[in-house]
């Protein structure tokens, strides 16, 4: 089978990370690239060898000759470009956050089920390797119902220095990180019903909140708390490290500092290294977010080929997107808020 061709819209920080998966990934390449800003158009058109540059969505769009578009701008854009996609009967990749409001994620999904599009949403911390080996793990049953989680990253890792834009959002780390710990919470744990989230602003430099704790009840009947921080001094920095915690009906899980995964379960406790590979691109300490961006592409591309759904599909994704508004407007009402009606 040929390789399917796509094209990629936005060339800023991130974007870099996905060309180069894109280049890794078995089956898929990168054809035309777009972007308004013409300095960055040469630098990632040059680095990439991509010809076919557009300043304009709606000229790439007309001209054709791809199989699927990334959208790779910031969220403003988000909907215009998935209901251009939609218009073209192109499917889509969308980065996270999904949309500006739940109402508009919706909107996105209900447009691609209409044009019988796949529509995937790049949340990519969920195909990291730590993650999915702490998945395997309960998938296995070594450490029976999981009752009670923890998934922490905490950190003092200057952030802003890459993407300056995070420090003037209203919004920070529920939206741009929280969104990733949150949907590792439902991939392991399952579906959330309800949330209570609490929220600081240690930075008085920044807009935003950058400290969020969020206690999750999960329908499974777990509960599980999501704490994260861009405000933590500690001895070691473990950006951008997601460290967990699980108590099952007959064992526990801790992944902690250095990707060490320790698994005490019916046949004794059990150490491993579960670190990321370091791609040939790739530079630390983001090795292992850039590992999980080749990850979720080639799952893309292999989903495509055969027509099946992606993990992290836009359906799916609502149910995370409905956890990043609940938390918000808990932080807001100190009152606990139900998933389902948002959903609704």
């Amino acid at each position: 089978m040929a390789d399917l061709n796509g094209a990629l819209i936005g060339c800023g920080f991130f974007a870099v990370n996905q060309m180069h998966a894109w280049q890794d990934v078995a089956g898929a390449k990168i054809v035309a690239i777009c972007d308004r800003d013409p300095q960055r158009l040469k630098i990632v058109g040059d680095q990439f060898g991509i010809e076919r540059r557009y300043s304009d969505a709606a000229q790439m769009f007309a001209d054709g000759g791809f199989d699927f578009v990334d959208i790779a701008t910031t969220v403003q854009s988000h909907r215009a470009l998935v209901e251009m996609a939609a218009a073209h009967k192109i499917p889509a990749i969308c980065q996270k956050p999904f949309a500006k409001t739940l109402d508009d994620a919706k909107a996105m999904v209900k447009v691609c089920a209409d044009a019988d599009i796949p529509l995937m949403v790049h949340e990519n911390f969920r195909w990291q390797t730590p993650i999915q080996h702490v998945k395997k793990v309960l998938e296995d049953g070594i450490v029976g119902d999981p009752f009670w989680g923890r998934f922490s990253f905490r950190s003092g890792y200057d952030v802003f220095s890459g993407q300056p834009y995070l420090a003037e959002s209203e919004r920070f780390i529920i939206e741009d990180l929280g969104i990733h710990t949150l949907d590792i919470a439902r991939y392991i744990l399952g579906d959330v019903t309800q949330l209570s989230a609490r929220t600081r602003r240690i930075n008085q430099s920044i807009k935003g909140e950058d400290v969020a704790t969020i206690l999750l009840d999960h329908g499974s009947g777990a509960t599980s708390i999501v704490d994260v921080s861009y405000a933590s001094k500690l001895s070691t920095e473990p950006f951008p490290e997601t460290l967990i915690e699980l108590d099952g009906t007959e064992g526990s899980i801790r992944l902690t500092q250095g990707y060490r995964l320790e698994v005490n379960g019916r046949n004794g406790t059990e150490v491993s290294d579960v670190s990321p590979r370091m791609l040939s691109w790739a530079s630390r300490p983001w090795h292992n977010i850039q590992e999980s961006v080749f990850a979720i592409q080639q799952h893309w591309a292999d989903c495509l080929s055969v027509g099946g759904e992606t993990s992290t599909s836009g359906a799916d994704n609502l149910k995370t997107f409905a956890l990043v508004e609940a938390a918000y407007e808990s932080a807001a009402s100190g009152q606990a808020v139900d998933i389902g009606s948002m959903l609704r």
